[in-house]
């Protein structure tokens, strides 16, 4: 009986093992998510490459703008939080 108790507790103390720390910025004493700023810059760097892109005539030989775009801030969103927010 103690073995299983010893596991129930392990299993269930790992998990909150994540709850240690709140991923938010304090902007003017409002806390905001770290994954809202990795979105903002996400969406900004995305419409950076579609200027980019058009102003070389590029836009039309890559694939479809409804995935290509997507994909980009999906990408540039995972690349920020990567380098300005992992701890």
């Amino acid at each position: 009986m103690g073995w299983a108790r010893r596991m129930i507790g392990v299993s269930v103390a790992i998990p909150m093992a994540g709850c240690s720390r709140s991923p938010s910025i304090n902007v003017l004493g409002a806390y905001f998510p770290d994954w809202l700023f990795c979105i903002v810059a996400g969406v900004v760097l995305a419409i950076v490459v579609y200027i980019v892109l058009q102003r070389l005539q590029y836009a039309d030989r890559l694939g479809p703008a409804a995935v290509l775009y997507p994909a980009f801030v999906t990408f540039f969103a995972l690349v920020v939080w990567l380098i300005f927010f992992q701890h």
